[in-house]
This record gives structure tokens, C-alpha cells and sequence, in this order.
């Protein structure tokens, strides 16, 4: 955004007000004499995570915001006034857009305290302080600390294609294909679904047989029936599951409820 542009958007922002071209040019002095401030500002809080670009935008609309509500007679100065102005702005614009997976509120505000303090800590231990060791400078759980520190991996996940650091595969190594132990997750829930329709003495004896793994003849002692009872049980069972997740089967590839 140039100049030019910068003070159109504040004239128009501004039209319709009762201000006179007096102000009005002492305003637009105000923004053209601090652009470099609201650069700063938005280069700090952008950290190389975010299109430095959009942060400079919010920050000049911060600039044009503290330059239409700056004082000269309450006598501070208009860069100590203008700086937390833009810093709001830059703030409450990467907290409501920039998460791609936005955490909760309580873990966005420890990750402030935590980033803040670290680099404090930072300065005064001459080293980067290690996550204990803010934790309890903090009065907070370790835990909390790792927590806030990942929850930045939601501002923008890695690519896929991206190596690891160990010279092995990426992300994508890690996905899903033909083969893999997460190939037939599916068919597991949806066993497990059907499985909880059963009754609980059908349930126990699945658990019995195909869990602990014992024998038909162990199982028929257990529960007092013979072991032809308990394999025609089972196949009973087995006959019910599969007909069920076949009907489910049919009514998805229809698109039919089941």
C-alpha cells in the first residue's frame, strides 16, 4: 500500500466527520511521518510465520486509528501513544485469522506469557531457557509450557513434502497407503460399531475367544455349556456381524440411509 493509497483510505475513513482540513492534514502528517514505526511493529509480530504483507496492512489501519484518536495536549508523545494502538491491532489480527487450527483461548494466552517471558529469560540467562525452567518462572505446569510452545504449529502446519531433519522421509511417509497396519482402520470402527449392538453375553464371548484367546473347550467350562453350544454361538454371532456390515456396505455405496 503506498502512500497515496494509505491516505485515501484515511480520508475516507474520516469522511462525513466534522473535522476540518486542519486536522485532517495534521493527521495525515501523523500517519506519513510513522509509517516506519507501524513496519516495525508489524515485522515483530509476523515472527516469519505470516504474509508480512497482510500484518503491514492491519498495522497501518492501526497507525490511521491512533492518529485520528491522538491528543497533543494530554502531552505523551505520539509514538508511545500510537505503538500499543498498532500492536492491538497486529495482535487481534493474527489471533482471530492466522490459526489454521486455533486452539483455545487459555492456551493462546499462556503462549504469549510463555514466548514473552522467553525471551526475557533469554537475555538474562545469556542462553534459551528450557521449558522448566520458564514453567516455574511462570508459576505454570511444564506440560502447560509444551503445550503453548506446539500449539504454534497450528499458525501453519508443515508440508507434506517437507524432509525430516534426520534425512528420512516426511510427512508423507507417514500416510496411509496399500499394506500399511492403518489400511483397514475403517472396517475396524466399523466392526467395532456393530459389535456394541450385541448383547453383553454375546460381547463376552467374543472377548473371550477372539481377545484372551481361549480355547472353545475353555469357554464351554467357564460358562456351563458344552463346546458344540459355544461354536454354534459363535458362528450365530459371526453370521450377525458380517450381515451387518454388509447392509452398511450397500447402504453407503447407494447413498441410502441404513
Amino acid at each position: 500500500m503506498g502512500q497515496t493509497q494509505l491516505l485515501g483510505l484515511h480520508n475516507r475513513t474520516t469522511a462525513g466527520k466534522p473535522e476540518g482540513s486542519i486536522r485532517q492534514s495534521f493527521q495525515d502528517s501523523l500517519v506519513l511521518d510513522h509509517l516506519n514505526l507501524a513496519k516495525s511493529i508489524a515485522a515483530r509480530y509476523s515472527a516469519h510465520t505470516h504474509d508480512l504483507d497482510d500484518v503491514r496492512q492491519v498495522a497501518y489501519m492501526g497507525l490511521i486509528k491512533a492518529a485520528r484518536g491522538y491528543d497533543e495536549s494530554k502531552g505523551v508523545s505520539f509514538p508511545a501513544y500510537a505503538a500499543p494502538t498498532i500492536a492491538g491491532e497486529v495482535k487481534r489480527y493474527l489471533r482471530d485469522h492466522c490459526w489454521v487450527v486455533r486452539p483455545p483461548r487459555t492456551i493462546q494466552d499462556v503462549r504469549r506469557q510463555v514466548l514473552a517471558r522467553t525471551e526475557e529469560l533469554t537475555q538474562a540467562l545469556q542462553r534459551t531457557p528450557s521449558p522448566e525452567e520458564v514453567a516455574e518462572d511462570l508459576n505454570l505446569e511444564p506440560c502447560q509450557v509444551r503445550e503453548a510452545l506446539m500449539a504454534g504449529t497450528s499458525k501453519r502446519p508443515d508440508s507434506l513434502d517437507a524432509p525430516a531433519s534426520d534425512g528420512r522421509d516426511g510427512l508423507q511417509g507417514t500416510l496411509s497407503a496399500f499394506g500399511c497396519p492403518t489400511d483397514r482402520l475403517e472396517d475396524v470402527l466399523a466392526l467395532r460399531n456393530v459389535i456394541r449392538e450385541l448383547s453383553p453375553e454375546d460381547r463376552h464371548l467374543l472377548y473371550r475367544r477372539y481377545y484372551r484367546e481361549e480355547t472353545q473347550s475353555t469357554i464351554a467350562e467357564a460358562l456351563g455349556m458344552s463346546q458344540m453350544q459355544v461354536s454354534r454361538k459363535l458362528s450365530k454371532i459371526l453370521v450377525s456381524l458380517q450381515t451387518q456390515l454388509l447392509d452398511e456396505e450397500a447402504h453407503l455405496q447407494d447413498g441410502t440411509a441404513p
